[in-house]
């Protein structure tokens, strides 16, 4: 019998703890692909943050170290300047562990233009610890932190990373995608290849944002949240390109 459809050697066998209708294992799934498909598994180095995908470092079938919160790019660029330039390295971070704590950790090192890609998961909430406001949540957006939904009088407005690091003359290559619906897992899949690509050319820091669900915390059903995903979140972070250097550094 023909074989139309198999795992990615990129991940190991081990049950995913995600929710379900949680988006993080198709995310986990494409990012694999890529590496396999680009041959480099075995001189991969993943750094997992913290968060819901703390456990990422069971999932992936290639070399991987934990950081502390927020952490993951400072750890990331330790790796780049003491291992052979060959190497490929990416962090795994959520909006919470990136965009919060982590923050001056990002900046500084897609100013700097380290080497490295940052995978980017973005679920307008914190996850693991309960589902409290993050820097991305949407402004009316309810949380455990934000009952009446955020107010950007007091909590000001939603962050949006992107658009943020594609100032930085260093970021070479950032894009937002998301994971909604097939064509779109498609597109992310695309833009994963395109940063690994970009990184083994050692051309710089790479980005890829990419929208993704968390129906437990949303307090939806898994469906309504890849609708949530295209009539909230996608509205307010729009999908595309921000930031191609890849020509100019090349």
């Amino acid at each position: 019998m023909k074989t139309v459809f198999e795992k990615t050697s990129g991940l190991t066998e081990k049950e995913t703890h995600y929710c379900p209708g949680c988006t993080h294992g198709i995310i986990h799934r494409i990012t694999a692909e890529v590496l396999e498909e680009l041959n480099v598994l075995e001189q991969t180095i993943g750094v997992a943050s913290v968060g819901c995908s703390v456990l990422s470092y069971d999932y992936f079938n290639c070399d991987m170290t934990q950081a502390a919160h927020g952490r993951a790019p400072a750890v990331a660029t330790g790796i780049r300047r003491v291992l052979p330039e060959d190497r490929i390295i990416f962090t795994y971070q959520g909006d919470g562990d990136l965009a919060s704590i982590g923050m001056g950790e990002i900046v500084h090192s897609a100013a700097r233009s380290e080497n490295i890609t940052v995978i980017f998961v973005n679920n307008a909430i914190y996850g693991m610890t309960g589902g409290q406001m993050a820097p991305t949540t949407l402004t009316g957006q309810k949380t455990v932190t934000s009952p009446e939904g955020r107010n950007t009088a007091m909590q000001g407005l939603p962050i949006r990373v992107a658009e943020m690091l594609s100032t930085l003359d260093g970021a070479t290559y950032i894009e937002r995608v998301s994971v909604h619906d097939v064509a779109h897992i498609m597109k992310t899949k695309k833009a994963l290849k395109r940063a690994f690509e970009t990184q083994k050319a050692g051309l710089g820091f790479t980005m890829i944002e990419i929208l993704s669900t968390c129906p437990t915390n949303w307090g939806i059903d898994p469906e309504e949240s890849l609708s949530f995903i295209k009539e909230e979140m996608i509205p307010y972070y729009p999908l595309g390109v921000f930031q191609d250097r890849r020509k100019e550094k090349g």
